[in-house]
């Protein structure tokens, strides 16, 4: 039974944490966004202005940051939960 409370308990930290990691995400997008291209702002899939190249270098490029960040702070949450509960997450 500990091991199910721990987990609704854990939940909502999961969650709070999933939106704060993807807000981080996204800042760091446009800030490299920024470095990289000189533009403040990204290009959208359906912006008929912008080419190929750089619509799908920026998608790639979103996708790589927003998989680092996941990655991380599923990583860190795990290993507090680890060290705060004795017992990995499942």
């Amino acid at each position: 039974m500990a091991g199910r409370l721990g987990k609704v308990a854990l939940k909502p930290v999961n969650l709070a944490l999933g939106v704060a990691a993807g807000a981080l995400a996204g800042v760091l997008f446009k800030q490299v966004w920024k470095m990289a291209s000189g533009d403040d702002d990204a290009p959208d899939a359906g912006d008929e202005e912008r080419g190929w190249g750089e619509v799908l270098a920026a998608a790639a490029l979103q996708g790589a940051i927003f998989a680092v960040v996941k990655a991380a702070v599923h990583r860190g949450s795990a290993i507090g939960t680890r060290r705060l509960t004795g017992q990995r997450p499942d």
